[in-house]
């Protein structure tokens, strides 16, 4: 649990959303369990719980408490205010339709990649990753899109802040290969990743820029098992139908 809260900032409020951030990972979860994992009181450990569900944050269900709906209205809100989920969103559909398979689309904060939106047919094979989630961007092919267009000194900014952690053995974790990667994206014009998160999953990632700026501003992919997708077609040609639908969600964005 926070122990001491930067200069400027409310110690109470950072460990309220400790408390949040654990309850994440966890359907339900009781006192003792969140008290055990914080190393905290399960006195202080029940008052914010109780502070939180008199909020609408969190609910009490007997014995546990879980998160509250109350956030889908917060997370709805702050998505439906945003230019590029707007523009996106009938691409991002038309990508999965197109493909058979699972369509995605993030932009970078704080230095994670953040999922947007994410589109699927019935016979897609879904992964876990819930719109919203924030993750690291050397993990997925919408990070490194991201990340192989930002300035050099951003990119070390976010490497600094947030390390290269392991998802499996397939991550990079060595600043010199995310380097070599992303200036092999830069030069093809599309990342992949092939299980850097998740085995068997493969992604093929396309960066999107605001052309009046030349930034990139977010990415757009499509995953899937990534036996059926070698097999139904290359890596190559799945980049262009990604490439094309980035494309088109410039011209939008750009014309908004």
């Amino acid at each position: 649990m926070v122990e001491e809260a930067p200069d400027g900032a409310i110690g109470s409020v950072l460990r309220a959303f400790d408390i949040l951030e654990r309850m994440v990972e966890q359907e339900t979860v009781s006192v003792t369990e969140l008290a055990d994992e914080l190393d905290a009181p399960k006195s202080t450990v029940h008052a914010y719980l109780t502070t939180l569900d008199e909020a609408g944050f969190v609910v009490n269900e007997g014995s546990s408490y879980r998160l509250g709906l109350r956030f889908l209205e917060y997370g709805g809100a702050v998505r439906n205010r945003s230019k590029l989920y707007e523009v996106a969103k009938h691409e991002v559909d038309k990508l999965a339709a197109e493909t058979g398979e699972v369509a995605n689309f993030g932009i970078e904060e704080e230095g994670f990649r953040v999922l947007l939106y994410k589109s699927a047919e019935p016979d897609a094979i879904h992964d876990n990753a819930p719109v919203g989630e924030f993750t690291n961007m050397h993990w997925t092919a919408l990070g490194k899109a991201i990340l192989a267009h930002l300035p050099d000194e951003r990119v070390e900014e976010i490497v600094n802040a947030r390390g290269l952690p392991r998802a499996n053995e397939y991550t990079i974790t060595e600043n010199s290969d995310l380097l070599e990667e992303l200036a092999e994206i830069r030069e093809r014009g599309y990342s992949v990743e092939d299980q850097d998160r998740r085995q068997g999953v493969l992604t093929v990632g396309a960066p999107i820029f605001d052309r009046t700026s030349d930034e990139v501003v977010a990415s757009i992919s499509v995953s899937g098992p990534r036996n059926r997708l070698r097999e139904n077609t290359s890596v190559e040609e799945l980049a262009e139908r990604v490439k094309s639908a980035a494309n088109v969600v410039e011209l939008r964005y750009s014309h908004y």
